[in-house]
């Protein structure tokens, strides 16, 4: 069994203000002068905004402090030294569930939920819902080790059920899952089925062989490629040339910050407020500051690579996810909408499906206290 080291987030102050300086130096470039500065990318005046505060209101320490709530640790899985936050609550090693982060979020999408998922009883809830928490970073990601090239999300699932079963000792646990960790979560499904005996997503991962079929699933898939055009070009350049992308953002931490902001705000449910009520700066800062002091702009980016690399998303014929799995599907998710039911459940098990009234991408950020119901109530389904 692999030891754990505990692990603290720890920035150089030196290193820090060279982040600061290439933030006062940046050369704007121009910019159009069009209604929606958000057409073209990410948004001038946002993003100005935003780098203005992170000179002069961001508290860089406090974000370390942030950072450092939670008991982290590291240990070594194969090539890597996994980075994860572990949370033992009121339920007191008996109740695990692994959450998995994708891009360009990190572990630090699940803060606001961590507290009343370990400990519902201090937030009104019953301490009968009650896990203990595993939340590693991506291998290439944050904190986490960085691959000699790309690795992918199988991989990633192998490390990860490693992780649980070898170094944490959890015979069996849950697994919870967005964006590429919706797909991790999922390949758990089919791969480590003994280990898991449920899963729930809120992205679909999978797609089932053999593509649309009725009607309605047609329509859906014309949907989605309009909306893969429209909003999917850094999904294109990633996936077939992810060093570009590391070759901008090297030493650029506004272009950086301009790339990560610009898909949160194209992926977050927009329709009853305004971006920037969605999220704090010091959310989005903190998150952009885990990629840019760990120089995992660029490895996060080959995690793309790695899935056209790996044989892409769709299951072998006559495959399917038979692990038990719980969809909640949030409404402002449209880079990436929902299939319809039908042509989910060639690709999945699906046993609870929910429709959210609000939300996107970013879920657990976005509405941690959806999230956190949804959670909760699915594995008391699991449980009976």
């Amino acid at each position: 069994m692999a030891a754990m080291q505990p692990f603290e987030v720890a920035w150089d102050e030196a290193a820090v203000a060279r982040v600061l300086d290439q933030v006062r130096a940046y050369p704007w470039p121009p910019t159009p002068e069009v209604a929606d500065g958000w057409l073209y990318g990410c948004d001038a005046a946002f993003l100005k905004d935003l780098c203005a505060y992170w000179l002069d209101g961001f508290d860089w320490r406090g974000a370390v402090a942030n950072l450092n709530r939670f008991p982290q640790f590291t240990a070594r899985v194969e090539d890597f030294d996994l980075h994860f936050v572990h949370v033992v609550g009121e339920a007191g090693g008996k109740r695990p569930l692994l959450i998995s982060h994708g891009w360009p979020g990190s572990h630090f999408e699940f803060w606001d939920v961590i507290e009343k998922l370990a400990w519902p009883s201090r937030h009104g809830g019953e301490a009968a819902d009650a896990f203990d928490l595993v939340i590693p970073s991506l291998p290439g990601f944050g904190f986490s080790s960085k691959p000699a090239r790309p690795f992918g999300q199988r991989q990633t699932a192998r490390l990860f059920n490693t992780l649980m079963t070898e170094v944490l000792g959890y015979p069996t646990y849950l697994a919870q899952g967005g964006d590429w960790g919706s797909l991790v979560t999922s390949c758990l499904g089919v791969d480590h089925a003994a280990h898991v005996p449920a899963i729930h997503l809120n992205m679909l991962g999978l797609r089932a062989p053999g593509g649309p079929k009725t009607e309605e699933e047609i329509a859906w898939a014309a949907r989605s490629s309009a909306a893969l055009d429209m909003l999917g070009a850094y999904f294109r350049l990633q996936m077939s040339k992810p060093q570009s992308v590391g070759w901008l953002g090297a030493g650029n931490p506004v272009g950086q910050a301009a790339w990560i902001v610009e898909r949160f705000y194209d992926w977050s449910d927009r329709r009853e407020k305004p971006f920037a009520a969605i999220y704090t700066r010091d959310q989005l800062l903190t998150n952009i500051m885990i990629y840019v002091m760990t120089g995992s702009f660029t490895t996060g980016a080959w995690y793309y690579r790695a899935l056209l690399e790996g044989g892409g998303i769709a299951l072998a014929e006559g495959q399917r996810c038979e692990t038990p799995t719980a969809f909640a599907h949030f409404p402002g998710e449209i880079l990436i909408p929902a299939p319809p039911r039908t042509m989910v459940e060639r690709a999945y098990n699906i046993t609870r499906w929910t429709e959210m009234p609000r939300g996107g991408h970013f879920a657990a950020m976005e509405e941690p206290d959806l999230f956190v119901g949804d959670v909760r109530a699915w594995a008391r389904d699991v449980a009976r």
